[in-house]
Formats: C-alpha cells, structure tokens, sequence
C-alpha cells in the first residue's frame, strides 16, 4: 500500500505554493545584466557520424552551434541524441542554446506558477544559474529531461521505475501491460515477484500454482519483442525474488540452464550471437535477476544452520534448507553466467524514509533507485571535476561551498519538475507525486580521486568520496526541508515523519564517525556535518519536501554529454584515452588527470614529463623512470596489469552507501580465474559492510559456457545402451582426396592483436576448400611451429571430408592470445587467431546460408540487418564459391617477406574509442559486446554497457 494523493488523475499537477512566501536564489556563477550565452564563444560545427565498419553515414547535421569548449564527442552525442525536430527540416534544433532553453525555461515558468521563487529577480536568476551549469558541464539532467521537456510529447523527466504485481491473473496481465509502456517510451523497470504463490502452493481450485518464474518466462518474451524505445538494444528490467520463496532455487538457476542451452544451440550450428536469428529462443536473458536475502538469512549463513521457505498465502515455513547451501548455488549461479545479483532487504529498509505506506521491496534495472512500489525517480548528475580547484602555488582542493550551491540548484529544479511531469501509468503519477523521489548524484569521481593523488582503492580515496557523497546528500535534504517551508511537505511525510527524521539522524551519525585522513576530504566532513545539523534543524522544524534525495547512477550518455573521463562511481578505465578531434582524425592522449596527479605527489616538471611519455608508450605506470613504487597504486584502473581488485570496489561502495538515499549502479567486475568462493566473499562482505545492493561479473563468464557433465553423460547414453547382439558389422573407413599438383586459392595477410600472418587457403577445382597454410612473421617461434602443424591436421582433416563447417563451428569463440583488434574489414574483433582464421574461410568458402547459422556475417550483411532488419543477400553480392574456384592458382604459401594479396581491403590500424585504444595499448581483450549502432567495443557504464562513439547503451536510459 502506499501513501497518495487525493487521486489526480493522469498528467494532473502538483498544488501550488503552500507557505505563501518563496526561495532567494544565490548567484554561484552568473554576474548581474549578463547572459551566460554571452560569457561564452560559439562556433559552427559539422556532425557527420559514420560507422567506421564502411564509411557509412550513420547521422548528419552540420552547421550545429556549440561553445568552443565542448569536445567533438559531447557535441556529436548531443546533435544526435538530444536534439529535437525531423532531421533536415526547419523544425530541427540547431544550437545548444535551443535545447538548453527548451528544458530551463520549461522548468522556469513551472517554478514561478508553482510560487518556488520569492520574486520575479530570483526566477531570473534561478534560468541563468541553471543555464550556465548546463553550459558549462556541471551537471545534467537525465536523459528523459532532454528528450521531453518543452516538446508537445510527454513531458516525462524519469528514467527509473519500480512497479508491483500480486497474485492474481490480473495483476500479473497489468504487470505485462505497464511494464511494456515503460519499454516502449525507452525506460526500464523493475518489480518484486515474491507475492506470486509458489508452485509447490496449491490454487483454490486444487491444482498447483504455476509459481513466479513460469509467469517470468511471458514476461520475458514481451520484453523481447517490445525491447527498448524500438531500439536494437535489449529492454531494461530487474526480476527480484525473496530469499525465503519456496521457489528460489528454480529462480537461481534460470540463466545458468540456458546459459548451456545456448552453448549446446550454438555447437549444433544455430545463430546464437546477440541479435542473432535464434537468440530467441533463450529464455529470461531481458532482465537483470536479483535474489532479496534479508538478515536472518545471512546469519544462517555465516552460522551454517537452517533457514525456512516460507508459503506466500500463510506466512508458514513448508520447507527448510541448508542457508549456506542456498547461498553457494547463488555463487555458483553468479560465476556461471553473472546472475542473479544480491539485495540486502533489512538494510535496504532500515534506511526506508517512508516505512508507513509499504516496505521498498525491489529496484529500478540498474538497482541505484529503490523505494515504494508503483513510483519513479528522476536523475541528475554533478561533473565532481568541475569542483576541483588549485590555488597559485598548485595546491588542490575540492570547493565545498560551490558544490553545495549547485546542489541546492539542481534539487530545486529536479523538484519542479515533478510539478509539470507525466507518467506511463496512473499509479506512478499518484505515488510519485505524492512522496517526490529525486535521484541526485555523481560522475567523474574516478577523475577526481586520481587528479587529487588519490588511489581508487585506498582509504584517502574512500574518505574523499565519502565526504562528497554526504555533503551532496546532506545539503539535497537541507534545500528539500527548506522546499517544505515554502511549497510544503510531500504529501506521505505526515504519516511517515518518525522515519524519515529516524533516517535523517541516521546518516548524519554516519557523518559523525567517518574517518577523515587528509587536507582534502576533512574541509568536506566539516560542510557535511554542517549540512547534516541543518538537516535536523530544519526537517523538525519543516518536514521534507522530497521522500528520497540521492542515489548513484550509470551516468552513461549524460557523462559523455558532460565530457567527464569516468563514469558514475567508476575508476578510470585505462590512462590512455582516444580523443576525437575538430575536422576529423583523433589521437590518443594521456589522461589529463595523470600530471595532475604527480604534481600533487611531489613530482617536478621534468620528472612528469618522463613519467607521462613512459604511459603514452607502454599504456602503464610499472618502470616509469623516476616514479615510486609506492605510487603505482594511485594509477590503478579498471583494466591493464594493475587492475583494481573487486574487493577495492565493493569497499568504494561501501564508503559512499550510508550517505544515499537509495542505492549504487555498479557491477564488480571479477577476472576470468576468479573462483566461486571469490564470488561468495564478494556477496557477504557487501552484506557486512552495509550495502544495499550489488552484482558481479566475471569475465567472459557468458562465453564458452562448458556443457554440464549431465549432458555429456546423455551423450554417451546411446552408445552403452547399444545391443549386444551378434550381427555382421560392416566398418566404413574415410578416404583421403588429395588435391591436384595445380589449384586455385586464396591468400590472405592478417594481423591479430598486433600478431601478423599469412593464410593460403587452397580449394579443389570443383569442390570446395582442401588445405590451409598459416604461416606467422615470426620465423622459429613457438606460435609460428604450431600454427604449422595445425595448418596441417587440418588440411589432412578437410581432405578426409571433415567438413569445413565442423571446424568452423568448433574453433569460433575459442580465447587465447594474441587476440583483439584485426586489420581485416569484416572480422574487427577474434578471440584468438584460430578464431580469426575460421571466421575467414567461413565468409570465403561456405554459403550463405551455412554460415549465417553459425552467426558470421560480413560488414556488408551487418550493415543491411542494422537498415533492413535482415542479413539476407542481394544480387549483387558476390558469389563466394565462384570466387574461390577461380582464384589465381598459388603453389606455395608466402613467405612472411613476400606481398601477399589481400582477400579485402585492410581496414586502418586505429581504434575508434578508449576501449578499443586500451587493447591495443595493453594487449587486453576487454569483455564488452559491439555497439549495434556504430560498431564499436563497448565499455562498462554501472550495470550495463555504454557506447563512447555514439552514446548509446545497453540496457539502461
């Protein structure tokens, strides 16, 4: 049940002022009589955005207006993502001033009907504030803000739901229902099945339940077919299950089984690749799982006793199970395939500000947002780089007093909203109007640790961002108690106003005990705890305006917008970086944050010049000359030999956790050999250290997925049942086809993660591929003897009739190094050189039809399923086995000296994005898919995935 209004109905507003009286607003950045548009230069750019796989013009706009500061990346991203109107036609947004006005003087006119401003000055002073922070890449609004407001569609500002389902038929069809709608308009949502009676629960009818995870199954195909906003990319959606459903065990191993189906699907030769043609039939893969585990369950675990199942109708525990069992399937399960995920529900609710109109029992995708069912949150977030400032002598320091105005900006503005706002369903409006959560947070925190001298994993570190963290949120509940004073409480507070002022106290307890290390973090804790005592002061004496006030989000394509280094609470992914530049070409650069951090080390010029070529070549910090042991771990990031260890992660998390409202978008990311205990450690340290939330993934864990022993138990099967009678065995034997002294073939020169090579793949003159010759530029090495003999098993294979499809199907996705990044056009990425090798003959010597069942296709199929939705051939594509029956004859492979013909045109060795660049540079393979839009790697952005070429994501708004 939660607290409402007195049921407005769909798109109502808000009630007017309240106090009578409204805010003065500060000025931070804007001076009296000037415009910010005026403070700037703008200049004229051309957007052309090409998918680099063929040149192909993805997007176009030119002559967009833009202050010369903004990067060309942030300027792309936002000419094609935010701006509004056809392309091409005289409606189309055109300036960056245009889309700015849209969204401030929509919130502007919002705040001045709904009596926010003291007078008509602060309301003009509120546009120019706002405005310049938009500029100037303070911060941003979510992405909802600026596809909707000031448009004649939907005003909705919200990017994060929670919806609720019971157990009845209809409330599971309304689940579909609503839960399509948020996909539709390109949001995502989660939901809570544990009120579903389970199937070992009996219907009033008699017969069994069919219980959450079977309902999960049609929920999944809807997802599927709806996915999100009409995009290539999949829907975003949480399923959570409560750890004492008697049916969560089932709900544990739901990914893991069709993790193996896939396998076993794509070993039998059928398109499981993303996208692929029959991906389809894999079940549950468009939502993110998480099990709910509460307190007693915990401690069962850690004492190794019992804990109950309980039924969903009585409440009565019907069967009992080994708690540390249960909690090592779900490790299991999360190493196998990265699911489910883990929810602290008594820590969650303890920080619960509205316990009195319902329990928060689920969260939105990405498990930043969570609180009652049936509600949204709407999302900003602050440039922490932004706020770094250095004094003439070169000592740094955080501005505490200008972040905690901008804050008390953005809090304003993002209540505002929730006064003109729409929402995809009638119950969301009433809940979220009537408790006004705001989702205030954080980008560039990685940055700024590293700017600052500080290693991600350090305690400096946590105390800075825990410091930050506190005086956000402190200062957010401030402003939301001085909002009550003027347009009143939110409509729940009265009802809940023990538990809100319970938590208020709560946090700045926290604040009190932090531990403050250094010059840096401690003048933060001392703004924080005064923003706390106002806290207490004011709510006693107001209420609050807002039932929740922070969270930490992805920040994904609003990050890139702000043209921040470092995700949400991310570190950095790597110290090199790719950088776009003005008029086309790019070029790579070391990390502007780098020098920063040396000069704060103590470091002189010269000495930072050395230690800043040393990176620029080698892509690390280990031998830099000059640079101390002791400092490597400040240049420590997400990827490259010095990754940071997953427990660095969770301890990040748990420095910023008791300073949230709500929750933290992130995935700790596990290497390859991690281990199930590993995984273990990982979910009950975070229950230990508080968290509300948290998942993991381990790499290439969706990969090479291994068939279980049951199956392969089943394989042999039919062979030991096999009769002993006594029949006439007949035993056939293959017979070699050798190939003729001449033959046509084709050879090809590739490179490989910086390996080069050459492949003669020679045919019979009437039947298809015969013999491979593979030879490495390294003459005498050990990669260049095994590729030999390899080339060899598997010409006398091929000749034997095995057929090429087999090897194919068995060698793509193997993973060894080198791997990475190929010089070949139609093959961008190969797990391995075998790899590469395979996809090539595929796409030279087997039909169509084959290999698209294998899920290989070239550039140019790619490129027609992302305009046509099909991969099908024209008439005009070439006939591959023609061509390898009439290639020019070639008696012997290359030697590595000789120019060999190319079976394409090499494609340029560069990268086209930061992940890209960090496998080059570090000779990583990075576990990211390919942007469906632009084709590029993708990097981890929280919970889902973010392109830095074109700002698209997978899986989240």
């Amino acid at each position: 049940m939660t607290e409402t209004t007195s049921g407005p109905a769909r798109g109502s507003r808000s009630k007017g002022n309240k106090g009578g009286k409204g805010l003065r607003i500060e000025r931070i950045h804007t001076t009296p009589g000037v415009h910010p548009y005026d403070e700037v230069v703008w200049e004229r750019r051309d957007v052309v955005m090409t998918n680099w796989r063929d040149g192909s013009i993805n997007f176009e706009q030119r002559g967009v207006e833009f202050p010369d500061f903004w990067s060309v990346n942030a300027v792309n991203i936002v000419t094609s993502k935010y701006f509004r109107g056809a392309t091409g036609s005289p409606e189309r947004e055109s300036s960056l001033r245009q889309l700015i006005d849209r969204v401030v003087l929509t919130y502007r006119k919002a705040g001045e009907q709904h009596g926010y401003f003291a007078s008509p000055a602060d309301a003009e002073i509120f546009e120019h504030e706002l405005t310049y922070a938009l500029l100037h890449q303070v911060f941003s609004f979510n992405s909802p803000v600026w596809f909707n407001v000031g448009t004649k569609q939907p005003q909705q500002v919200s990017a994060c739901f929670i919806l609720s389902v019971d157990d009845s038929m209809e409330s599971i069809l309304d689940w579909y229902k609503e839960e399509g709608m948020i996909f539709k308009g390109g949001s995502g949502a989660g939901l809570n099945l544990s009120r579903i009676r389970s199937s070992k629960e009996l219907l009033s009818s008699g017969g069994n339940a069919s219980g959450p995870v079977s309902f999960m199954r049609g929920a999944d195909a809807s997802a599927g077919t709806i996915k999100s906003g009409g995009a290539t990319r999949r829907a975003a959606k949480m399923v959570v299950l409560d750890v004492d459903h008697p049916d969560v065990e089932a709900f544990i191993e739901t990914k893991v089984k069709e993790e193996e189906k896939v396998r076993a699907l794509r070993d039998a030769g059928f398109d499981m690749d993303l996208g692929g043609d029959d991906i389809t039939s894999v079940q549950y893969q468009n939502a993110n799982n998480s099990v709910r585990v509460n307190d007693e369950f915990m401690k069962a675990v850690e004492t190794g006793s019992k804990f109950g199942l309980r039924a969903r109708m009585t409440g009565e525990v019907i069967e009992e199970i080994d708690a540390k069992g249960l909690f090592r399937k779900m490790a299991e399960a999360a190493w196998a395939c990265a699911d489910p995920g883990i929810q602290y529900d008594d820590t969650i609710n303890h920080w619960h500000t509205s316990p009195e109109s319902g329990r928060i029992t689920a969260s939105n995708p990405c498990s930043e947002y969570m609180h009652l069912d049936n509600s949204s949150c709407n999302l900003a977030s602050l440039n922490l780089m932004k706020f770094l400032r250095a004094d003439d002598a070169g000592n740094q320091s955080f501005d505490a007093e200008r972040f905690a105005k901008v804050v008390e900006l953005v809090i304003t503005a993002m209540d505002i909203s929730i006064c003109f706002a729409d929402f995809p369903t009638e119950k969301i409006g009433e809940t979220t109007r009537a408790f006004r959560q705001l989702g205030i947070g954080y980008a560039n925190l990685g940055a700024l640790l590293m700017a600052t001298g500080h290693a991600y994993d350090s305690d400096g570190g946590r105390a800075l961002a825990g410091a930050i963290t506190s005086l956000m949120t402190g200062t957010s509940y401030k402003r939301s108690a001085e909002l009550a004073a003027v347009v009143g409480p939110y409509d729940g507070y009265a009802r809940n106003a023990d538990a809100h002022k319970r938590v208020m106290q709560q946090h700045a307890d926290a604040n009190g005990v932090a531990r403050r290390m250094d010059d840096l973090d401690t003048p933060v804790w001392a703004a924080a705890t005064e923003a706390w005592q106002d806290v207490i002061r004011l709510g006693e004496k107001n209420g609050f305006r807002n039932a929740q006030a922070s969270v930490l989000a992805p920040t994904g394509t609003i990050g890139l917008m702000m043209d921040c280094d470092t995700t949400g609470v991310e570190p950095d992914l790597a110290l090199v970086k790719f950088k776009k530049l003005v008029g086309g070409g790019s070029m790579q650069i070391v990390n502007n944050t780098v020098p920063k951090a040396l000069k704060r080390l103590g470091y002189q010029p010269e000495q930072v010049e050395a230690i800043v070529a040393h990176i620029a070549e080698h892509g690390n910090v280990i031998d830099a000359p000059g640079l101390k042991a002791e400092h490597y771990e400040v240049f420590d990031c997400a990827m490259g030999e010095r990754a940071i260890s997953a427990m660095g992660h969770v301890r990040m998390m748990a420095a910023a956790q008791p300073f949230l409202s709500g929750a933290i978008s992130k995935t700790v990311n596990l290497p390859e050999s991690a281990t199930v205990e590993e995984v273990e450690e990982v979910y009950f340290e975070g229950w230990k250290l508080g968290l509300k939330a948290l998942a993991i993934y381990r790499d290439n864990c969706k990969v090479g997925q291994p068939l279980s022993a049951k199956k392969k138990e089943e394989a042999k099967a039919p062979e030991a049942a096999a009769p002993a009678a006594a029949e006439k065995v007949v035993e056939y034997r293959p017979v070699r086809k050798r190939l003729p002294k001449g033959r046509p073939g084709i050879t090809t020169s590739f490179t490989v993660g910086g390996a080069e090579g050459y492949m003669t793949a020679n045919s019979y003159p009437d039947d298809g591929l015969g013999e491979v010759f593979l030879k490495m530029s390294k003459q005498g090495s050990t990669l260049a003897g095994m590729m030999d003999a390899f080339s060899i098993a598997v010409s006398v294979g091929l000749q034997y009739g095995v057929p090429l499809e087999t090897y194919v199907s068995k060698f793509t996705n193997m993973r060894f190094e080198p791997a990475g990044m190929t010089d070949d056009p139609d093959v961008r990425m190969a797990q391995s050189i075998v790899d590469y090798i395979f996809r090539r003959l595929a796409l030279d010597f087997l039909p169509f039809e084959t290999r698209s069942a294998l899920g290989i296709h070239s550039a140019e199929e790619r490129q027609r399923h992302l305009d046509t939705g099909s991969y099908e051939p024209t008439d005009e594509d070439v006939d591959v086995e023609g061509l390898a029956q009439s290639a020019p004859r070639q008696t012997e492979a290359p030697k590595p000296s000789q120019p060999a013909a190319a079976a394409a045109v090499p494609a340029p060795k560069q990268a086209h994005n930061s992940t890209e660049l960090v496998e080059m540079q570090l000779g990583l393979n990075a576990d990211a898919p390919l942007c469906f839009s632009c084709g590029t790697k993708m990097r981890r952005a929280g919970s889902c995935y973010l392109c830095e070429g074109c700002g698209s994501t997978s899986g989240c708004s």
